[in-house]
């Protein structure tokens, strides 16, 4: 499975989980306009940690939290080239 739809998955597990309404995700989705909330974030970050080995915010500590869903993808592919094939 490539990465950016284990990401999806895993948006959809945690929208389903928390009974958020979760919006069609697009690349220019903004983040915030997804239906999830800060907790749903923080789950989601959390379970991809679980799943990849590692939480890339915390490996960069420079970077941003990205604002839309395209963003987002690109950052987990950039921090995992070889899951992101």
């Amino acid at each position: 499975m490539q990465l950016r739809d284990q990401i999806i998955a895993v948006f959809q597990e945690v929208a389903e989980e928390q009974s958020k309404t979760l919006a069609p995700l697009s690349e220019k989705l903004g983040l915030f306009e997804t239906g999830l909330d800060s907790l749903c974030f923080a789950i989601i970050v959390a379970r991809l940690e679980d799943r990849l080995g590692s939480d890339p915010f915390s490996s960069n500590e420079d970077a941003g939290f990205p604002v839309t869903f395209g963003d987002f993808v690109k950052f987990y592919e950039t921090a995992f080239p070889d899951a992101a094939a």
